[in-house]
């Protein structure tokens, strides 16, 4: 158990800090289980287990299905409907955000669909003159709260229904199993009406307005001082060198972002281009590094970037978007220069934007993070790549990205089919979920090679790194300590109480390590303290499961956080203010629903 506990430690302590990314900490955990194998009991076969678990098959096939529904573009057509619906009246735009969001994502993995419904609900905002970060949050919550409603609608679901089955395997006295596709759907949906109520009413006066309704992006990020437009005067020492050679300095924090000569502009490559007389350059640098260039080469100041009016007819201004990291990104871990990101997509980065704070230069080396931000400037071909790559949400919609709208019927037909079989016990959710996937393969809904760009595969290690914590927790007894521990709290507190702490305990975990984690680690320890009290053990397997789907205290206890907390411009502080009230409340509301509905004691 001493050997557990010290993993735990471990775990939790590399989970909240972030010092390795949460899927390599995960299989770092499940190596050394198996290395000391003696003492934690896990044997190499068990250690690898979480790979053929059911929960992480399908959880993989459900990420697989929800990028066939992307690629149909549905979503994106309730949103642009939600859009016109709501209009600039910011309490209908507030309406249809959270009125879509939630229950789409009671049907769709609930990650997905805000990585989806960033760019859509951005431009919901800044067309209706409303600021961003008035709906991003709620959108973030919403997509959580919908996850509630089914089975599939969050991975933590389908993981806890995976756990609560193996223990009332193990243990059948405990009266688990495995979560029916709609078994807490009631209990969802009050959780989804109360949680949307709060939203509507008290969440709206707690969000803040962090970017303001008419500022654009060059403003937003305070890049005024930062960009500028010089001209290469008649006598100047770097016409007839090239860009690289004469700005390419590493000493220097400057990016040549454009060339411009006589009306046409050069991107990239731009290193190898000589530079002319009267040619314009349009620089990315601190002021105080431009005012040193300038004395030094004799350039003219010709002003910030232009506007549309500026242009010279036929002549296209590059377009500056937010580019938020997702889960999966080949960026994750690498700098701005080791990924060559530059080279790679023709696109400059202006400022860089990481758990709220903004860096506007000497950002090439800073490691790339889930959730960070870049703003980037490219010309239209080159952003249009990056919203066709899964690497990248780009919180802008296009209008030119093609979708396979002709395969609606099909992708909805599909879903309706994966939900339905494992609700009218036909086939295990597992086996309808892969089912799925071959049929959107088969109708054309998905092309065979999107199958493995679909997956979000740090998610699929986390799963099968941290199950094997979970069967460790289980066999040396931890999970019967800790229990106990905690059931001890029933000599001063009610059954009804006991189910509270857990739940709180549950939320608390959830807000500074992985929602996966914060189940494997609880369920089985609630699960032992339900049996010492002689509680209703599935009553305190679902208050831990709810208690994890919804972690609304901070930007890093929930994916769809992070995706918004970049665009909506937010510091750490505001998830704590809108989201600990909302925890609060429902903590409350699914301890008395379970309590109704289920019952605390056996």
């Amino acid at each position: 158990m001493l050997v557990v506990f010290a993993l735990i430690v471990l775990a939790l302590v590399l989970f909240s800090t972030e010092w390795l990314p949460i899927d390599v900490t995960a299989i770092l955990v499940m190596v050394l289980l198996m290395i000391f194998e003696p003492w934690t009991q896990i044997t190499p076969r068990e250690g690898i287990s979480g790979f053929a678990s059911p929960a992480t098959i399908t959880v993989l096939a459900m990420l697989i299905l929800s990028t066939g529904i992307n690629r149909t573009g549905i979503v994106q057509l309730l949103g642009r409907r939600m859009a016109a619906f709501a209009g600039s009246n910011r309490r209908k735009q507030l309406a249809a955000t959270i009125g879509i969001t939630g229950p789409v994502s009671g049907v769709i993995n609930n990650t997905p669909v805000v990585a989806i419904l960033v760019p859509v609900i951005t431009d919901l905002a800044h067309n209706g003159k409303t600021s961003p970060s008035k709906l991003l949050i709620p959108l973030s919550f919403a997509s959580m709260l919908g996850g509630t409603l089914t089975l599939i609608g969050t991975s933590t679901n389908i993981l806890a229904s995976d756990i609560a089955a193996q223990l009332g395997a193990e243990l059948p006295g405990l009266g688990l199993h495995a979560f029916g596709m709609f078994e807490f759907t009631k209990l969802g949906a009050i959780v989804f009406v109360v949680g949307a109520t709060y939203l509507m009413t008290v969440g709206v006066r707690l969000l803040p307005e962090r970017i303001p309704a008419e500022e654009d992006l060059v403003q937003e990020y305070e890049l005024q001082e930062f960009l500028a437009d010089v001209v290469v005067p008649t006598n100047s020492s770097l016409i007839g060198q090239t860009v690289g050679e004469a700005l390419g300095d590493d000493t220097l924090d400057i990016d040549v972002l454009q060339l411009i000569r006589y009306g046409e502009r050069f991107d990239e490559p731009l290193a190898r281009k000589e530079i002319h007389e009267n040619d314009t350059l349009r620089l990315r640098t601190n002021r105080e590094t431009l005012e040193r260039i300038m004395d030094a080469e004799g350039l003219i100041l010709s002003g910030g970037p232009r506007t549309e009016d500026d242009l010279h007819p036929g002549e296209e201004e590059p377009v500056l978007v937010e580019v938020v990291i997702p889960s999966g990104s080949f960026l994750i871990g690498e700098t701005l220069e080791s990924s060559t990101f530059r080279q790679r997509y023709n696109a400059n980065v202006l400022a860089f934007r990481t758990r709220g704070n903004v860096i506007r230069d000497r950002f090439e080396d800073i490691h790339i993070r889930v959730g960070d931000t870049l703003l980037v400037q490219a010309p239209p071909d080159s952003l249009t790549r990056l919203v066709q790559n899964e690497d990248f949400i780009v919180a802008h919609e296009f209008d030119d990205v093609e979708y396979r709208t002709e395969k609606i019927p099909f992708a909805v037909g599909i879903i309706a089919g994966v939900v339905a079989l494992p609700a009218l016990n036909v086939l295990p959710i597992v086996v309808s979920a892969l089912a799925g996937v071959v049929a959107m393969v088969l109708t054309g809904v998905l092309k065979p090679n999107e199958l493995y760009t679909a997956v979000e595969w740090n998610v699929i290690f986390l799963l099968a790194g941290v199950i094997p914590l979970g069967i460790a927790l289980q066999q040396t007894g931890a999970a019967a300590l800790l229990g106990d521990a905690v059931a001890s709290t029933a000599t001063f507190l009610p059954a009804i109480g006991v189910l509270w702490v857990f739940y709180l305990a549950t939320g608390l975990l959830t807000s500074v390590i992985s929602n996966n984690a914060s189940v494997v680690l609880m369920i089985p320890v609630a699960a032992s303290a339900a049996q010492s009290i002689g509680a209703n053990a599935f009553a305190f397997v679902l208050a831990v499961t709810f208690a994890a789907s919804t972690a609304f205290m901070t930007p890093v206890g929930y994916q769809t956080n992070l995706f918004v907390y970049g665009p909506g411009g937010y510091r750490f502080s505001d998830f704590l203010r809108v989201g600990a009230p909302l925890q609060l409340l429902l903590s409350v509301v699914t301890t008395l629903g379970i309590a109704f509905f289920w019952g605390v004691r056996v």
